[in-house]
């Protein structure tokens, strides 16, 4: 029991380190840059109040529990925003690689049983194929929509992004986990844009 628990704290101890990398959105009143640790509590926090937008069959236990671990590989990748380098830094091959090997360091730190769920649900996230991890993804492109709208821009002005721009690197993801939310988000997003 004793490496057992020392295991999971150093896993739990590990995670906290979430906390220290900053991302490129910023908070809703665009006073700083959010936390990787605030990213996924918020994520979380959305899939339980919109619950009601996602396919029937949808385990929202599963999709909170995706959302608060998707992120940790940013321990060692640090953020990589989807619209930095005119959108290819986050999907190329190297993120993905860079990704993979922190996922192998951080889940590898906890013992084999949780090593082995925790792993697979964040692979799980990554691929978008099971309704879950397409329900997930949607509500990771849709926090930081609603937060450039909130503080006047955000990434979209830092990035020079088009409204075709969100709506093939971001609208495409959040139309596959939940069309109706999109068609909402959408409204919002395009008179920003002009």
């Amino acid at each position: 029991m004793t490496a057992r628990l020392d295991a999971q704290f150093a896993f739990l101890n590990e995670a906290d380190r979430l906390k220290s990398v900053l991302r490129a959105t910023t908070l809703v009143d665009g006073s700083r840059p959010e936390n990787s640790g605030e990213h996924s509590w918020h994520l979380a926090l959305y899939a339980l109040v919109l619950a009601d937008q996602a396919e029937p069959g949808v385990d929202i236990n599963r999709v909170v529990r995706m959302l608060l671990i998707h992120d940790l590989v940013e321990i060692d990748v640090g953020d990589v925003p989807i619209h930095s380098a005119n959108g290819q830094a986050h999907a190329s091959v190297e993120t993905q690689a860079a990704e993979a090997k922190a996922a192998d360091r951080i889940f590898g730190i906890l013992p084999q049983d949780l090593r082995d769920i925790l792993r697979a649900l964040w692979e799980e996230f990554e691929a978008a194929e099971t309704p879950d991890a397409r329900f997930a993804k949607s509500l990771d492109r849709v926090q930081p929509v609603m937060a450039n709208l909130m503080s006047g821009g955000g990434t979209w002005t830092t990035y020079n992004v088009t409204f075709d721009q969100l709506e093939a690197r971001v609208g495409v993801k959040i139309a596959k986990g939940t069309p109706r939310l999109w068609d909402w988000v959408k409204a919002k997003a395009r008179p920003w844009f002009g």
